[in-house]
């Protein structure tokens, strides 16, 4: 379950400053929804792929004792 900012809360923000958890679960519900997003749920969902592709994409390339290398947005 996803533990955090609401769209409404996040989309006051510059996408930059959201956190990878963040960018991860949006996607991953946008990604779900894509035949039913109207052109604004497009545009959203466009500017989230954009920020996380900025960012070099989710996966971590590190593992260590707490983390594995799987962005987890749970």
């Amino acid at each position: 379950m996803y533990v955090g900012r609401d769209m409404t809360a996040l989309s006051m923000i510059s996408k930059s400053e959201w956190k990878d958890s963040e960018l991860a679960f949006f996607h991953h519900s946008l990604q779900q929804m894509t035949p039913y997003l109207n052109a604004e749920g497009q545009s959203i969902h466009q500017q989230i792929i954009k920020e996380i592709e900025a960012r070099g994409g989710l996966q971590r390339h590190e593992a260590d004792y707490t983390h594995g290398t799987h962005v987890s947005y749970d």
